[in-house]
This record gives structure tokens, C-alpha cells and sequence, in this order.
């Protein structure tokens, strides 16, 4: 996904800071986010093509504001640090390859190509999954050719796993506290980017209500979760 400039599953394109609620990135640390894709309106024989109703549906486990943090003795000391390669979620069957991405020169995060549904994208300014701080990786939520690699963690509920495999062999297993839907006129800037004092994880996305007139989806869906073990390769 690119996040400057980039179509999502409707066809033309708008700037992921509009989009995915990661505008330029101030001074702050960054937390492991996964984006969905910046999705817009195509024309087809005189109409709106829309995303279907169940695109636009959040669950009533989805709440509008951030988790609070972890109980503090069931976080994992972190981990040394290691280049993601691979993000599984169990739960929602999502088993992805992780590229990496930095920023472009507008200061709006890259995301990762929309002709790979399967693939996620570790940011380059957050932390290494497993180190203290606040990591983020980032996913598509669809495209025209149907669901993408983060279409379902609005699904996703407090204990479920998500395990990040890395370089090293070892596999960082986080644990979801929470998941939210927020507005991108008013993104949670400070949860999702800001560094935490543990291991933390971020994933976002697009969802909600559609906004036919901006072509994109008017909220973004954050999970939260944080290290709870390790396993060797």
C-alpha cells in the first residue's frame, strides 16, 4: 500500500492521511498498525459501484474508543530485535507475508501494493515487533477483486493471538486487548502511534459507513494487542 497516493477496491485514489488516519507523522514513537485499503467509487453503466453492506457492518464488540492497557505481569519481556517476515491471526485465518515500508515525501505513510491481497506491511518508523514500544503493521481491507488481508480483523475479540514470525526464526506471539472504530477526523493519533513502555502491537485498517462523494471509508478499525510469549523457530 502506498499512503501517499493510492486506489483501493473502487478504483481512483486519495491521500492516506484522509484515508487511513496515519497523516505525516509527528514526533512521536509509532505504534505496529495495519491499514486498509483507501477505498473510492467507480462509475459502472451510469451508477456507483459500492462496497457491499457487509464491508460497511462493525460488530457491536468494535468500541469507539482505545483499550486500556495491559495487565502489566501478563506482558512478555521484549524480545531482541528482528525484521518481520510473516503475520498469522488464527482467528480470522489470515496467514500473510509482512514487506516493509517508510514514508513518502509528503510525510504520509507507504502502504504496501494493492495487487497482493495476501500481503501486510510492517512501518519502518515503529518498532520491531517484539521490542518495547508500539510496532505497526498495516493491511489492505479490500480491493474490486473481493476481501483483503485485513478485511476481517474487525472481527477479532480480547484474546485472540496474532503471531508475527521473524528473521531470527522465533515467533512473537501478541495478544488483542481491544479493537475500535474510529473516525478519521478524529484518529487516535496518540494511542495507535505513541510508544508504549511494553511490547506492543497496532493493526489497522479502513471500515465503516462509505462516503460515496469522498470515495473512502469515513473510520478506520485499530486492534490493540501486546506480547504475551515467544516461540522458537
Amino acid at each position: 500500500m502506498s499512503y501517499g497516493q493510492y486506489r483501493g477496491r473502487y478504483g481512483g485514489g486519495e491521500r492516506a492521511s484522509q484515508g487511513l488516519g496515519v497523516g505525516p507523522i509527528l514526533a512521536i514513537g509509532l505504534v505496529l498498525l495495519v491499514v486498509g485499503a483507501v477505498v473510492v467509487v467507480r462509475a459502472l453503466s451510469g451508477g456507483a459501484q459500492l462496497p457491499p453492506a457487509a464491508a460497511q457492518q462493525i460488530p457491536v464488540t468494535v468500541k469507539t474508543t482505545s483499550p486500556r492497557g495491559p495487565d502489566p505481569l501478563t506482558v512478555a519481556a521484549a524480545l531482541a530485535p528482528s525484521t518481520p517476515m510473516q503475520i498469522e491471526i488464527p482467528a480470522i485465518g489470515v496467514r500473510a507475508p509482512i514487506t516493509r515500508v517508510g514514508r513518502n515525501s509528503d510525510g504520509t505513510v507507504q502502504v504496501p501494493p494493492l495487487d497482493n491481497h495476501n500481503l501486510a506491511a510492517w512501518y519502518d518508523g515503529s518498532v520491531l515487533p517484539g521490542q518495547d514500544g508500539s510496532s505497526v503493521i498495516l493491511g489492505h481491507v479490500d480491493t474490486y477483486q473481493g476481501p483483503s488481508v485485513f478485511y476481517y480483523i474487525k472481527n477479532l475479540r480480547r484474546g485472540d493471538a496474532i503471531d508475527v514470525i521473524r528473521a531470527d526464526g522465533s515467533t512473537a506471539v501478541f495478544t488483542v486487548i481491544g479493537v475500535e472504530a474510529a473516525s478519521k477526523t478524529n484518529f487516535p493519533t496518540g494511542a495507535v502511534y505513541g510508544n508504549v513502555p511494553y511490547p506492543a502491537l497496532r493493526l489497522v485498517t479502513c471500515g465503516g459507513p462509505f462516503d460515496p462523494a469522498r470515495g473512502s471509508y469515513l473510520d478506520n478499525i485499530v486492534v490493540y494487542a501486546y506480547l504475551t510469549g515467544v516461540a522458537a523457530g
